[in-house]
């Protein structure tokens, strides 16, 4: 990797980690400013060969992690490790919602009809889905027109069942060897296993945290 620099902290760390992973128990890992501790935790995660799931404390950490940082070490690495981004329901496009608001333009006003074309123009070259992809803010009025809930998705009766982009991306989560999430998504799926209502997160055999001492606050949102 160009400019690398060996680094005793960030070799001490991923040793650690691997030793874990492999005797399948628990490591509390605090790593200063400058340790590389992304690395120190992608490199054992990637070589393990068992189902790895991370989790991140943000969305935007998560898109680093899943775009920059996991290409750039399993490239180094050369494994062939099937890799997936999983996030919530709201971060992705639904085509059958879309398709209803393109169908009542009288509703929307000059904002949201600037805004339903830009992403009907998005969605016709995009393959994930990813709200992300569009540079649009998080709050714009446009979101929760062309995304699903939990109340409003129909499910397999869907028209546009087939072409729905969280589905795929479950699909894809459940056949990869590592899925990175976010700790919102990670304590959603714990509450719903809790609370006896099924699952969002497909199974794995190790789970990394990264940023794990904001987990407290995103569980709490979650049950508040």
């Amino acid at each position: 990797i160009p400019g690398f620099a060996h680094r005793e902290a960030q070799t001490a760390m991923a040793q650690a980690i691997a030793a874990v992973i492999e005797a399948r128990e628990t490591l509390i890992c605090e790593a200063g400013t400058g340790t590389g501790k992304t690395f120190a935790y992608l490199v054992p995660a990637l070589r393990c060969g068992r189902k790895v799931m991370i989790s991140t404390g943000t969305r935007n950490l998560q898109d680093q992690l899943y775009h920059r940082d996991l290409p750039q070490v399993r490239e180094a690495l050369g494994l062939p490790v099937r890799a997936a981004l999983l996030k919530g329901r709201a971060n992705y496009l639904c085509p059958h919602r879309l398709k209803l608001a393109l169908d009542d333009p009288a509703r929307h006003d000059a904002e949201l009809r600037d805004q339903l074309r830009q992403v009907q123009e998005w969605s016709k070259a995009t393959r994930r889905g990813d709200c992300a992809e569009l540079a649009l803010p998080e709050n714009a009025p446009v979101w929760p027109a062309v995304t699903s809930t939990s109340d409003n998705c129909l499910g397999q009766t869907c028209p546009e069942w087939q072409a729905c982009h969280l589905v795929a991306a479950r699909r894809e989560a459940q056949a990869a060897d590592l899925v990175v999430v976010n700790h919102h998504l990670f304590c959603a799926d714990l509450a719903l296993k809790d609370e006896g209502f099924g699952e969002i997160l497909p199974g794995a055999d190790c789970f990394i945290l990264d940023e794990a001492h904001q987990l407290p606050k995103k569980s709490a949102a979650i049950s508040g």
